[in-house]
């Protein structure tokens, strides 16, 4: 089977590889949680049963040794660990060694559809609080520009002033070049005028 097994453990979930511990009721723990959890109590931390008797506990590594199993047995262990032991005993074995992995494999979609949820729902949340977002920057935008064509239809008016003023400007300082003209005039006229009485 190519499902890896991983640590039961929720906070932990790490691989496991050449040393595991299983418990009564299909559950499978990492080494280092073992020792963590079993010193403290005696309860499956998975689904919290009691696990007093003996086998209840069993410790899998890469060395055979007492009591203790391999998760990568070899050939001569595979050979000799059901050796004359009936059939039915061991079809019974068997069956629930696929049970464990059924149950294990049933687990794991468990948590990955948990964590799937979890996920949409974080999701779903950040989706809409970046709608939000996007509605509270178009209304600012929205305001910005009607601000911007606020000023700048003031800034017409301001320009058609000084355009105003400019051509005022243009058409008194041609009033007043006109008046110089004729003030000029108007002196020479009466230098004139006044030229033949000299005392």
């Amino acid at each position: 089977m190519d499902t890896e097994l991983k640590c039961n453990r929720l906070t932990c979930r790490n691989v496991l590889t050449d040393k595991a511990v299983v418990v009564q009721g299909s559950h499978i723990f990492c080494v280092d949680c073992a020792n963590e959890l079993f010193n403290a109590a005696r309860l499956c931390p998975a689904c919290e049963s009691s696990l007093t008797e003996p086998d209840d506990i069993v410790v899998c590594e890469n060395q055979k040794t007492d009591g203790v199993c391999s998760l990568h047995p070899s050939n001569d262990y595979k050979t000799s660990v059901l050796s004359g032991l009936s059939p039915s005993i061991i079809l019974e074995i068997c069956s629930r060694a696929i049970s464990f992995w059924q149950y294990q494999i049933h687990q794991e979609n468990s948590f990955q559809q948990a964590v799937l949820r979890n996920l949409n729902d974080k999701n779903s949340q950040l989706q809409k609080q970046l709608d939000n977002v996007i509605r509270e920057a178009n209304s600012e935008i929205t305001l910005l520009g009607n601000k911007n064509s606020e000023l700048e239809r003031d800034l017409e008016v301001e320009r058609r002033k000084v355009r105003d003023l400019q051509e005022a400007t243009r058409e008194r300082e041609k009033e007043y070049q006109k008046l110089k003209v004729n003030t000029t005039l108007t002196f020479r006229s009466i230098f004139k005028f006044f030229k033949p009485f000299r005392f």
